[in-house]
């Protein structure tokens, strides 16, 4: 598990491989994360959208942005957490991601970023 803390609000990720899969005549290694979003600061925020960069060993980087997270925008109080699932899929069976979430604190008005640290994705049969 990776953590990290950006302006009291700490994320934590936990991987896990889930398998392979053929698709359109080429393999596919399925990896799954779990992201923990806690509120350590003494302000409600609400994240509001996300930006990842995913690393495949084989592929160039791709980027992705869009609106919350599995279409949701949660909003943390202080002490609160909000934890999701998600995953992806990468054509090797080593890559990493990393990127950020845009959130808003509710008593001063202001955006700010939250960074999500790099985690690594790696099935473990191609571990020496």
């Amino acid at each position: 598990m990776v953590s990290q803390i950006t302006r009291g609000i700490k994320i934590s990720v936990l991987t896990t491989f889930e398998g392979t899969y053929f698709k359109n005549h080429k393999i596919h290694f399925a990896f799954s994360y779990e992201i923990s979003i806690e509120n350590h600061s003494k302000d409600s925020v609400q994240l509001t959208s996300r930006h990842w960069e995913i690393f495949d060993s084989l592929n160039d980087m791709e980027t992705v942005d869009g609106e919350g997270v599995i279409g949701k925008k949660p909003v943390l109080k202080p002490g609160e957490t909000h934890t999701y699932n998600s995953g992806c899929l990468l054509a090797s069976p080593f890559g990493a991601m990393r990127g950020h979430f845009n959130m808003i604190n509710f008593s001063s008005a202001r955006n700010f970023k939250v960074i999500v640290p790099t985690f690594k994705l790696s099935a473990p049969f191609a571990l020496n």
